[in-house]
């Protein structure tokens, strides 16, 4: 059974993938700036779906982002962090089906761990297209937008994406050419008595 070992060794390895792209979409840390005033160090950070400040002298907050107020001047810049929340919640869903699939193709017997893996590495290869696309559009609008001047860095929501779709890319990978190299799953043969 070293299909079932690998798809089993694959799904804990997605899973993990999959728990960075979900905390990276939930820390609202994909840009952020930090700087110095008079009463003390403060630090602004970009999430997909929220922007916050904190610092020392200062209360915590985060506010939703971005406000109807945010893109009055720039739509662009609206459009294309909206499309990137987007993707990456598209992307977490995908991950959701993939584990389903995983588990199908796990359970589903021999033939299922033969021929799932053409629609399983389909799918990942997916997911790393999703998850590139909005990286892209951060880092677009991180080089590109003058609201991120000098100072302003990708954080770790950014990092965490690209291991993310890192090691999803090598799963899909390897999933692929294990289905496509390795030999049928024919069961046991009876080996013959030499000894007469």
């Amino acid at each position: 059974m070293p299909r079932a070992g690998f798809y089993a060794a694959a799904l804990v390895a997605f899973a993990t993938a999959s728990v960075l792209t979900l905390t990276a979409i939930t820390i609202p840390r994909w840009l952020s700036y930090s700087y110095e005033t008079s009463s003390g160090h403060i630090t602004q950070t970009y999430g997909l779906h929220h922007r916050c400040r904190s610092g020392t002298g200062t209360v915590d907050t985060c506010e939703p982002f971005p406000l109807e107020s945010d893109c009055i001047d720039d739509e662009h810049f609206c459009s294309l962090w909206r499309t990137t929340g987007y993707l990456m919640d598209l992307a977490v869903s995908l991950e959701m089906v993939i584990i389903a699939a995983y588990i199908i193709i796990l359970i589903g017997g021999r033939e299922r761990r033969e021929k799932g893996w053409k629609l399983l590495s389909s799918l990942l290869f997916l997911n790393v297209a999703l998850q590139l696309i909005a990286m892209s559009l951060v880092s677009y609008v991180y080089e590109n937008d003058e609201r991120f001047f000098i100072g302003w860095r990708l954080d770790i929501s950014w990092i965490l994406c690209t291991f993310s779709w890192g090691i999803t890319l090598v799963i899909a990978g390897l999933i692929a050419m294990v289905g496509w190299l390795l030999p049928s799953e024919d069961g046991y043969e009876r080996l013959t008595d030499r000894s007469r």
